[in-house]
């Protein structure tokens, strides 16, 4: 897997880089994102680390082997071959996989909360830096994903004047600067829809059934050229797949793409 990566930073020197974030550590000392706990050590975090404490750390339920081959839920007992679940049994999925790398389950389904219905933008950083490990699945091992593009599942307009932000939006937003990826918003939602929580498997499949189109072009903003490339479709979370399945179908219909992979921050 290849990808362009960050940004050049303003201080190039890796020596001047380590003193500037130890200085700044030891006069505003980091708090866990999601405690509140004081972090220890000064300067040494990366990824995840930077952000939650390791209390906090060690509640993330990492995403392992076996899981289904299309939505990547993870299965309890041994499996020695590809499998699918039960969800995915029997159904046509327009995406070709999803990978999470972690359970919305305790500290990870917390911070989604506060992100998306607290309004809380700060947590588009950690939540980004949990979503970025799905990318090493092996099966994107061979992949140049410079060449790829990160399309946000949208929201409809209204529900996002509400929120005042789209979080998958937000979250490819900090994904192309910490990967060097181009984000594009290719897609829109046509209607209002009821919220899909507290939907069963069908309902969630009928609910969304024609909701999602192209986004439409304008003579200031054209629509971005998806015909034979590849995609790495965002959201937070992922559940039954229904949103994905109406989201890829879409971006390999009419927009032309070759192929839709989903990741999220968490597997619900």
């Amino acid at each position: 897997m290849a990808y362009p990566g960050p940004h050049e930073p303003l201080i190039t020197s890796p020596i001047l880089r380590q003193a500037s974030r130890i200085l700044l550590d030891t006069v505003f000392p980091r708090i866990c994102t999601a405690c509140e706990a004081p972090m220890e050590g000064t300067g040494q975090h990366q990824g995840i680390a930077v952000w939650l404490c390791q209390a906090c750390m060690a509640d993330l339920e990492p995403i392992e082997p076996p899981y289904c081959s299309v939505c990547g839920e993870s299965f309890g007992g041994p499996m020695t071959r590809e499998f699918r679940c039960s969800n995915c049994d029997g159904r046509r999925m327009a995406f070709d996989f999803a990978l999470s790398a972690f359970k919305a389950h305790g500290v990870l389904r917390e911070l989604i909360h506060h992100f998306k219905y607290g309004r809380d933008l700060s947590l588009r950083g950690v939540l980004a830096e949990i979503l970025k490990p799905a990318m090493n699945d092996p099966r994107l091992a061979g992949e140049d994903l410079s060449k790829w593009v990160l399309v946000p599942v949208p929201l409809h307009f209204l529900r996002e004047m509400r929120r005042e932000f789209n979080q998958s939006w937000e979250l490819c937003r900090m994904l192309a600067g910490m990967t060097g990826i181009p984000a594009v918003q290719a897609l829109r939602r046509t209607r209002l829809t009821s919220t899909q929580a507290k939907l069963h498997r069908q309902q969630r499949l009928d609910n969304l059934r024609g909701v999602f189109a192209l986004r439409r072009a304008f003579p200031w903003r054209p629509q971005p050229d998806l015909n034979g490339r590849k995609i790495l479709l965002v959201d937070d979370v992922l559940t039954t797949g229904a949103t994905a399945h109406e989201c890829a179908k879409i971006l390999k219909r009419d927009a032309g793409a070759e192929k839709v992979v989903v990741i999220t921050a968490a597997r619900g």
